[in-house]
């Protein structure tokens, strides 16, 4: 059976801290068995450096050589088939997968490649060459959003091969019908941490005063700056319920509660909580970042603008379609399937 080395460098799959790259890392593991193939999980070896310091990424750079020597020697008898790496960026290259694919003589693919040239000279310099260099290196690049595939199109290599890959998920059972409710019921699913993170956590604190109708939100999450989130929210009482993090097999119940999922999805990447809402017949509204439009097939809310973001809740689509949206674009059994396709052509 053909062996796949997986390898996630910013977050491994058996990171005790969920999110949506660990979610969609584990979700890549799934469709290659689907697809009939074995994964190896070849490193948990984490590359990340979040704040740029040159110091760490040379340490990170010395850490991963001798990582790639462990490697070569676990896998001198019986080395892997092709060499998977998901994501990889300049703030977690891969720096890994192109000399362990060059040494063994197999495919190197990449999906969720980002391309960030502009970061080069700057506080990443190292890592950013790294990636590039990485990206530069892969036979396949899987673009899983039309952000990404821009960069990964300009700048491609003459043997390299990209493709369309978007985001998905397994979209489980067809969920209940919901009970009637004079109360919007409202659902955020997201991290608490400074950035983009908060940054949505604001805007969408500062539109709930323009909602014309009653309406209650459970809010999902943790992180650093939970204290600052509270904050946010502390005015509207008993409306807001901040329960704090809850794992992953318990976040269908409620998303299938709710009537809508609210994130204006500052910055996101494309946001699997999106797609598992819509998975469980909830509607979402989003502002209009390129990552929500990854997951999204309706017009989305103007950026920074909390009145038009009120509105758009009011005037969400309809459960239904939003899981047929879904059911048609993002499963994990049309994944396996595309990825079966590509895997076959290049082994």
């Amino acid at each position: 059976m053909t062996r796949v080395a997986f390898y996630a460098p910013m977050k491994p799959v058996s990171h005790p801290t969920p999110s949506g790259d660990r979610r969609m890392a584990r979700l890549f593991t799934h469709a290659f068995e689907i697809a009939g193939y074995t994964i190896e999980i070849s490193s948990v070896f984490q590359s990340r450096d979040g704040k740029g310091k040159a110091d760490l990424q040379a340490d990170l750079i010395a850490q991963a050589s001798i990582e790639t020597d462990r490697i070569k020697a676990h896998w001198q008898e019986a080395p892997p088939d092709l060499w998977f790496t998901y994501h990889c960026y300049y703030k977690a290259p891969d720096l890994l997968g192109p000399a362990l694919a060059k040494h063994f003589g197999i495919p190197y693919i990449i999906a969720e490649a980002s391309r960030a040239k502009k970061r080069i000279g700057g506080p990443w310099d190292a890592f950013a060459r790294r990636s590039e260099a990485a990206i530069d290196a892969a036979d396949l690049l899987l673009a899983m959003t039309a952000t990404d595939r821009f960069a990964l199109d300009r700048d491609a290599p003459s043997h390299q091969r990209i493709a369309d890959f978007p985001p998905f998920l397994d979209p489980g059972p067809a969920p209940p019908t919901k009970p009637p409710s004079s109360v919007l019921r409202l659902l955020t699913v997201a991290m608490m941490r400074a950035g983009d993170k908060l940054a949505s956590y604001r805007q969408l604190a500062a539109a709930l005063p323009y909602l014309q109708r009653d309406w209650h939100l459970t809010v999902i999450g943790d992180g650093p700056v939970r204290g600052e989130v509270m904050g946010l929210f502390e005015s509207f009482g008993a409306r807001v319920n901040i329960i704090g993090a809850v794992d992953h097999t318990n976040l269908r119940a409620y998303y299938e509660a709710a009537d809508i999922f609210v994130w204006p999805g500052v910055n996101e990447a494309y946001g699997m909580a999106y797609l598992e809402a819509q998975a469980a017949g909830t509607p979402v509204t989003a502002a209009d970042w390129p990552g929500p439009r990854t997951v999204i097939d309706h017009p989305l809310a103007p950026k920074d603008d909390p009145k038009a973001f009120a509105e758009a809740i009011i005037s969400a689509r309809s459960g239904a379609a939003a899981r047929e949206y879904v059911l048609a674009n993002h499963t994990l059994n049309a994944a396996a399937f595309r990825l079966k396709g590509f895997l076959g052509e290049l082994l």
